[in-house]
């Protein structure tokens, strides 16, 4: 059963507040009865991404900036009992072309998050990771304690984000816990991701869908058990100081899992690779496949939503929002 403790009257902050994930868990914080500060970058025209459906809602107070404004990120932190830092440039193609921005948000920007913290004397940070930091598992499943391997510049970026949070927890005793999710699903992903990338050229009426690598296998753990892990690990003392992977347990192929998409979508286009959508031999990570026992022992947390049943509920939501998406198009 996963831990639910009592987030009722709460003061939250969570970067990165209108992306998938952050949208997901500002949803189920505030369903909690958090008070939230949603912090968000700024945009001349307004847009709120995933919260627009949360404007004016009494529990949530949109706050604009940027991780890398220091100052900007001191005044969002302040008075705040909970820290979820999710903001992060993401995107690995992307961090080919332009590796320096990846460490301005990423790394800088982390380092702003912890120093506000601790500035502020928050109750609890907690820091997003991600999977890709292992890079191709040299042991499977794979537990904390795996090999770090930037394969990406993105992942490097995220390597030295974890690294400056971690280093606050031993320099300056800061509360902060490392959440590593593996590969997050679901509603409002972008096409940037395999789910809907494939999910949007179905419903499209392709009947060719165009993909990189088939062979890599992937853990995909859907978007609400992903948020219900973070909220579980804010509360988890044991996770001081330490980084707990947030995943399924249970490993697919790219390929296999265009199979199970086409089934989902009621589709039977074939499946062909697409070479722009190859990464670089030495960058493609070939196996990912969590160890979650830390999650599960230490926060009594685990998955409930089902792969089949998850892309299911994927799938409806991109045929209903199918305006997003330009499925005929890579996108970086």
């Amino acid at each position: 059963m996963n831990h639910t403790p009592d987030w009722t009257g709460r003061e939250v902050l969570v970067t990165g507040a209108e992306g998938f994930i952050g949208s997901a868990l500002v949803d189920l914080l505030v369903s909690r009865g958090a008070r939230v500060r949603a912090f968000t970058h700024y945009k001349p025209y307004a847009e709120k991404g995933h919260l627009a459906h949360l404007l004016g809602h009494p529990l949530v107070t949109t706050v604009t900036g940027d991780v890398r404004d220091a100052g900007r990120v001191s005044d969002a932190v302040d008075g705040v009992d909970t820290v979820f830092h999710l903001a992060a440039l993401i995107g690995i193609p992307y961090s080919y072309q332009s590796p320096g921005a990846y460490v301005q948000t990423n790394v800088v920007g982390t380092e702003n998050v912890a120093e506000a913290c601790r500035r502020h004397q928050v109750r609890r940070l907690v820091h997003t990771s991600t999977s890709e930091v292992y890079g191709t598992a040299r042991t499977a499943p794979i537990g904390e304690d795996h090999p770090l391997q930037p394969q990406s510049p993105y992942s490097a970026s995220k390597i030295g984000a974890d690294m400056m949070a971690l280093s606050h927890w031993h320099a300056f005793e800061l509360p902060v816990t490392v959440v590593r999710p593996f590969n997050t699903y679901g509603p409002r992903q972008s096409a940037r991701a395999v789910i809907p990338a494939i999910l949007a050229q179905l419903h499209s009426g392709a009947r060719t869908i165009r993909l990189g690598s088939l062979t890599p296998t992937r853990d995909f753990t859907y978007v609400t058990d992903t948020a219900a892990g973070f909220l579980a690990m804010a509360d988890c003392d044991r996770a001081l100081g330490q980084v707990v992977n947030l995943g399924s347990g249970r490993e697919i192929s790219i390929g296999d899992l265009a199979q199970a998409l086409t089934v989902a979508a009621g589709s039977d286009a074939e499946i062909v690779v697409d070479p722009a959508r190859l990464r670089p031999g030495g960058s493609e990570v070939l196996r990912l496949l969590s160890d979650n026992s830390r999650a599960r022992r230490w926060a009594g947390w685990e998955p409930r939503v089902g792969l089949a049943d998850g892309l299911r509920r994927t799938s409806a939501w991109v045929k209903e929002h199918l305006d997003l998406f330009a499925a005929d198009r890579y996108q970086v």
